[in-house]
């Protein structure tokens, strides 16, 4: 599941400015189709869509997350994803909706990421990588993060992942879901992320956004056949006007952007390519761990 989403007064606030800053967005945005939530949300359908991309991560812990296949053998989520070594496995759904369970032989998260921080506090960069014990086949497009470019306030850009469809319905996940979401700017907190939210109602009442089991998941812009990954889930908050059952989902989501990170994503890609099941780590990379086989 993702990180528990911070509700500091002094974070809300760095949020309502945020979105204060891009008001001037609002006519337009209010102005297009409406967006359906990951979280009561689109199902997933498209053969040639984000189903062909887009995987599940599930923990030997009971965890669930989200990533996206950047070669057969290689998926990009979120540091605090894999931040534990246990046993993880990669669930893919092929063009005939069969699910297919690959366990995860290594995972390397970001060097600057610092486990155990929370999000408001993480100073480093929530991204890591998984290395699978076999490609994937033909049924699946894997997405070149090269091809990332920046995320500028007014994008509009499309979420997906394996989350629930509310906080609390925990048996709800398992099932890839999309929505469209818009670029409202970036936060600096101790790092610094790009803030995307509903594109209808802005964060002010819950709509569009991540929930628990979407970190991980990408952000993207283009569509089926043109996909780009642009940034990474990290954490959300929940909308700035709440009733008595208060809640981390649906209002703004926080994402690592990819454009600013493809370096490092490429550079730890080409290693892991070279290294196959059985081998050693190379050393001096602290952040790299070998999983522990999954439970099947």
């Amino acid at each position: 599941m993702p990180a528990r989403f911070p509700r500091k007064a002094g974070l809300r606030a760095a949020l309502r400015g945020a979105l204060l800053g891009a008001a001037a967005l609002s006519a337009p945005i209010l102005a297009a189709v409406p967006a359906r939530a990951v979280i009561d949300g689109q199902v997933a359908r498209d053969p040639n869509g984000t189903r062909s991309f887009v995987v599940r991560i599930e923990s030997t812990a009971g965890e669930i997350c989200s990533g996206t296949l950047i070669a057969p053998d290689l998926v990009l989520t979120a540091a605090h994803c894999v931040m534990r070594p246990a046993g993880y496995s990669v669930i893919s759904v092929d063009r005939g909706f069969r699910q297919h369970r690959t366990a995860a032989i290594l995972a390397t998260m970001h060097p600057d990421f610092v486990p155990g921080t929370t999000p408001e506090d993480q100073p480093g960069v929530d991204l890591a990588l998984l290395k699978l014990e076999r490609p994937l086949g033909g049924d699946y497009a894997p997405l070149d993060p090269r091809g990332a470019g920046a995320i500028g306030t007014g994008d509009p850009v499309d979420i997906a992942g394996f989350g629930v469809v509310a906080e609390n319905r925990r048996g709800s996940a398992r099932v890839l879901r999309q929505a469209h979401l818009v670029s409202i700017g970036s936060l600096q907190v101790a790092n610094r992320v790009t803030v995307v939210t509903d594109r209808r109602r802005l964060a002010e009442t819950a709509g569009a956004g991540a929930c628990l089991g979407d970190s991980g998941g990408p952000i993207l812009q283009g569509g089926p056949g043109g996909y780009r990954i642009v940034g990474v889930v990290s954490w959300s908050s929940g909308a700035l006007q709440q009733g008595a059952r208060r809640t981390a989902c649906g209002g703004f989501t926080a994402v690592t952007p990819v454009a600013e990170h493809t370096g490092w994503i490429a550079t730890r890609a080409a290693e892991l390519s070279q290294i196959q099941v059985g081998q050693a780590l190379p050393r001096g990379n602290r952040s790299d761990w070998m999983a522990r086989p999954a439970r099947r």
